[in-house]
């Protein structure tokens, strides 16, 4: 993937970017690149940290740049606390929270046999 186009520091091997940190090296394709969402996963920079061939120096200015610029989210706990609150959320328990998952009938088969279908207007 491509530099994003906001470039706020660039060093030897990463760059601080408005998608968050990422490699210099192109060649990569975005492999190692981190978002903005994820800048605060300490288990993720320790992993990208750990990589073979990172420059660990440049790699920890970039982050500590980085969080610099896009300071952690808030937790939504709080805020949905004030809300039930102000009584703009209802308190009322959800039955079951979990979403069923989607059954495949296909699998197993392969495509070619499969009855095709259309959407008629």
């Amino acid at each position: 993937m491509a530099l994003h186009r906001d470039i706020f520091w660039i060093g030897r091997q990463w760059a601080v970017t408005g998608a968050g940190i990422q490699a210099v090296d192109q060649r990569l394709r975005g492999v190692l690149d981190i978002d903005i969402a994820r800048l605060w996963d300490d288990a993720l920079i320790q992993g990208r940290r750990a990589k073979a061939g990172v420059n660990v120096e440049d790699f920890d200015k970039a982050v500590t740049l980085a969080r610099g610029r896009y300071p952690q989210m808030p937790v939504a706990e709080p805020l949905i606390a004030q809300l039930k609150t102000l009584g703009v959320i209802e308190t009322t328990p959800v039955a079951s929270p979990v979403v069923p998952a989607m059954q495949l009938r296909a699998e197993g088969r392969l495509a070619r046999f499969l009855p095709q279908w259309r959407v008629r207007r």
